[in-house]
């Protein structure tokens, strides 16, 4: 999958553990660049398949066309109140843009998964709804990153 993880070796979490992270969280932090080298974040909902974090973006966003002149992407997913229970994970890549923008639903078997998790995740449903503004991104992490702080002893 990623670069492994040369720092905090002992508090980051297995690929299990991220995997059911990653698939229990609902909203993460987009980093993108600007042709000024300026960084823009923003929140989106996600799912991850696995492999690849999907991110359903709006086409007329700066995120977007910020990823049509400069593909690098960083994404932070984290949970936790106290600082014994922190926890989270950093992917960073670059995005690839799948299928029409926006999305209207032809069909797309690469989609079919992500699409399928997206519905029930955040519509309860088991088909994706498409609002013609919407449309997706893949990331297939370069480098990861990832920290579990319940594993510190004490």
């Amino acid at each position: 999958m990623a670069d492994t993880q040369r720092r905090g070796r002992r508090i980051m979490m297995t690929q299990g553990e991220l995997d059911v992270f990653l698939a229990a969280q609902r909203t993460c932090r987009v980093a993108t660049v600007g042709g000024d080298g300026a960084p823009h974040v923003g929140a989106l909902w996600f799912v991850w398949d696995g492999t690849a974090l999907w991110l359903y973006s709006i086409t007329r966003s700066k995120r977007w066309a910020q990823l049509r002149k400069d593909p690098r992407i960083a994404v932070v997913v984290d949970d936790g109140h106290g600082y014994g229970e922190l926890r989270g994970a950093e992917l960073a890549g670059r995005a690839e843009f799948v299928a029409e923008a926006p999305r209207t639903g032809e069909p797309c078997a690469e989609l079919d998964a992500p699409e399928r998790l997206f519905a029930e995740k955040y519509f309860g449903m088991s088909a994706m709804p498409h609002d013609g503004r919407h449309a997706w991104l893949r990331l297939t992490p370069e480098s990861v990153a990832s920290w579990d702080f319940r594993k510190i002893p004490g």
